[in-house]
């Protein structure tokens, strides 16, 4: 930053972002685009979320419940919005990123039972509170701007000891070091035909009993708040003016940037903050938003068929990275999120998928479902429709292929079928012994190598990947001879040959497993290669209008 103080030559900033009045108002975009917003500026940034809920992990939550499970390279298995925190921020987070108040307790407990606490009486306050705010110090050293979302909304019990905590970190660190944003509602009542400033104004009000002055109000709504209504709110909650910021529904999550840009969201943070830094240049970031909301190329459709399909939520990832991939292409990505029970009867698949130009098959547990997803993955391979497994979808490409293909009768994987005369999936040899379910699967990053003069080599461009994991199950070596021999090719395996990584059928248009995750890594502004290449796939076959043909 020329002319300019670094955030280097002061303190650490903090930046904690709450919300209020009601849930799922974006708290996490919102802190996203901030983050990215600061990031254009020049300064090291890092977004952190804390959870109150009492699990120490979201692995084992239900996705119905809570949504995508995120990972990260080291292992973390994480709350959903760190994944628009990497994807927003282009970084790669790790277990420092994502704390639940299970955790905190947990770390506490230990604590105690190790006696630490030389006999005192282990309190929320300090002991709990004090844990939190050396969850937010241990992301200090190596950024100049720490943005924490606290989930859920002011109000909710479980949410007290991290307001707390925050509270009395600001006034640890000082008020030009940490700011608080706060995100509220601002409904409008048809019947009324006017917009509603009560809702802000309690919100704010609540916040404030508990010690915390927000100096920043993110403002959702459905229409936009005229001078008069950011006057209303900013008199009635001690928030300057230039603190008031509109947030609207946009066309594309990605616009969010642009929209507080525009209003200046990032140069009143920087004075409150007491920083300085050149503007921001988002003449890249504005191009790949043009992109995302008008491709110029065409359309493509595309089936998800899953386990999960009733909670977008639960494939976030998998719908950010298909949208990565349209912008890839240029094209828009029309997604249709399809039950795979739906698929498990005797009229087959053609009739529900012939209008699309392409099948993804995501991870999942459990057996429901798993035969229409088998049924979707045969039409995919006869039909020469292309096709992308993930995980489950993985494991069910090579069912199949050894059912129908290799006619290996009633091969299953051992986690649905524990007699199945052909087990062509089997539990991991590090997991055997694995009795706990928490934080066990294999996870986070781990090495591949790619076959030459595969597709997938020729996609990524080099010989070995790294791809982050969560599962317990893979192919079965003890098949793989048999497998290979009826067609199917292993073109990414472990670097000792002992998992395979990633399956492809060579001569079909574009039909590709990988047991690893890609779209955790994807970004809109470096789209994964296998979605980028997928996509494209699916767009060759909608110009020829199915012209490749059928045929095995």
């Amino acid at each position: 930053m020329t002319d300019a103080k670094r955030a280097s030559d002061h303190p650490t900033k903090y930046i904690f972002v709450t919300g209020g009045v009601v849930s799922s108002l974006g708290k996490g975009i919102s802190a996203a685009s901030l983050g990215r917003l600061l990031k254009e500026r020049g300064f090291r940034v890092t977004l952190q979320k804390f959870d109150p809920y009492i699990n120490v992990d979201p692995g084992t939550l239900s996705p119905f419940q809570h949504g995508e499970v995120f990972v990260t390279d080291d292992g973390a298995e994480t709350d959903l919005d760190l994944g628009h925190y990497e994807r927003f921020i282009d970084e790669s987070l790790s277990q420092n990123n994502n704390i639940t108040t299970g955790r905190i307790y947990q770390t506490v407990i230990h604590k105690e039972r190790r006696g630490d606490y030389l006999g005192s009486t282990v309190q929320v306050i300090p002991h709990i509170t004090d844990e939190i705010k050396s969850a937010i110090r241990r992301l200090s050293d190596d950024h100049d701007v720490v943005i924490t979302e606290i989930g859920g909304t002011v109000g909710d019990i479980e949410s007290l000891p991290f307001l707390e905590a925050i509270r009395q970190f600001r006034q640890e660190v000082g008020s030009k070091n940490a700011i608080f944003m706060h995100l509220t509602l601002v409904p409008y009542i048809a019947a009324a035909g006017e917009l509603k400033t009560k809702p802000t104004q309690h919100s704010v009000r609540e916040l404030m009993e508990i010690g915390i002055q927000p100096q920043i109000l993110i403002c959702r709504s459905e229409h936009p708040l005229d001078e008069d209504i950011r006057r209303k709110i900013a008199l009635f909650t001690n928030v300057d003016r230039r603190g008031v910021i509109e947030a609207l529904d946009v066309d594309s999550i990605y616009q969010v940037p642009l929209e507080y840009r525009r209003q200046g969201l990032d140069d009143y943070v920087l004075e409150l903050l007491d920083l300085e830094a050149p503007a921001p240049d988002l003449e890249e970031w504005g191009r790949m938003v043009k992109t995302a909301r008008a491709p110029s190329g065409g359309r493509v459709r595309v089936a998800v068929v899953g386990k999960y399909t009733e909670l977008v939520d639960a494939y976030k990832s998998v719908q950010e990275a298909l949208i990565h991939g349209g912008i890839a292409n240029d094209v828009e990505v029309d997604i249709d999120w399809l039950s795979s029970e739906g698929f498990e009867t005797s009229e087959g698949p053609g009739a529900r998928l012939e209008g699309y130009d392409a099948l993804l098959i995501p991870g999942g547990f459990g057996p429901r479902g798993v035969e229409g997803m088998l049924e979707a993955i045969r039409w995919a391979r006869e039909v020469r429709r292309p096709f992308f497994g993930i995980c489950l979808g993985l494991q069910c490409a090579v069912i199949e292929f050894a059912r129908n293909v290799c006619h290996l009768e009633g091969a299953h994987s051992l986690e649905f079928d524990p007699e199945s005369p052909h087990p062509v999936i089997a539990l991991m040899d590090s997991q055997r012994q694995v009795t706990d379910k928490g934080g066990t699967m294999r996870l986070g990053a781990y090495p591949a190598r790619l076959a030459a003069g595969s597709r997938v080599r020729e996609i990524y461009g080099k010989e070995e990947i790294s791809e982050r994991h969560r599962h317990r199950f893979e192919v079965n070596n003890e098949v793989r001879e048999t497998l290979a021999e009826g067609g199917i090719r292993f073109s990414g395996v472990s670097p000792d040959d002992q998992l395979v990584e990633m399956v492809e059928l060579p001569g079909h248009p574009w039909f590709i497993g990988c047991q690893f995750h890609p779209e955790l890594k994807s970004r809109p502004n470096r789209p994964h290669p296998l979605f980028a290449s997928f996509i494209a796939a699916a767009a060759r076959r909608a110009e020829q209008g199915g012209s490749e043909g059928t045929g095995g």
